[in-house]
């Protein structure tokens, strides 16, 4: 019912579009009317042979109005696997507060890793104690290193997944991201489950 809720509400409140230049290229990308074949393919950050859905997917209609960002919808405790292999640089778990208020936004528990090409991948609103790695460990692609939750800004349990890089500018950006799925390697569009697949 809450699933329901918050699509009902995606039509309604989701209004603004970003003004962000890439919401087009990034639109056409997901859709596969353009093509783009050197960036890394990103394992789903689930387990092999699960599936799930997408439901709010890059410059989404209602919190990720300007994020190159995925809302992945899974029941909590559900195995959070890394999408690449990278260094544990952030972990935040100690919270237990979470709902659809922007209020609970500061208190979602979360997993960062650092990659050797400088990139930076998120996994947010893993539930209390959800975090199976330290700050500093070294963990490689499919291992399990957190459980979902809905912690922080939050109205059902999901996984917030993105990935960004540091710019010559000097500041981070968010950028999207293809994954291997057992339909070959896709950008992920919302309203659409994927099952993981291991090469």
């Amino acid at each position: 019912m809450r699933l329901i809720i918050y699509f009902l509400l995606l039509c309604t409140v989701g209004c603004s579009v970003s003004k962000d230049p890439r919401r087009k290229e990034v639109k056409q990308l997901q859709k596969g009317k353009i093509t783009e074949d050197t960036s890394y393919v990103y394992w789903l950050p689930y387990e092999e042979g699960e599936s799930h859905l997408v439901v709010q997917g890059y410059f989404g209609n209602y919190s990720h109005i300007n994020r190159i960002a995925l809302d992945i919808k899974m029941k909590e405790g559900t195995k959070i696997c890394a999408a690449r292999d990278g260094v544990v640089v952030r972990v935040i778990e100690n919270n237990t507060k979470g709902g659809w208020s922007r209020k609970n936004r500061s208190y979602a528990n979360l997993i960062i890793l650092q990659h050797d090409d400088g990139y930076r991948t998120g996994y947010w609103h893993l539930q209390h104690n959800g975090a199976l790695v330290n700050v500093g460990d070294t963990v490689k692609r499919g291992q399990v290193i957190g459980l979902s939750g809905k912690t922080g800004y939050s109205a059902f349990p999901h996984l917030h997944f993105l990935a960004w890089r540091f710019t010559e500018r000097g500041g981070w950006q968010q950028v999207p991201t293809r994954f291997l799925t057992s339909k070959g390697i896709k950008y992920l569009r919302p309203m659409y489950c994927y099952r993981s697949m291991r090469r």
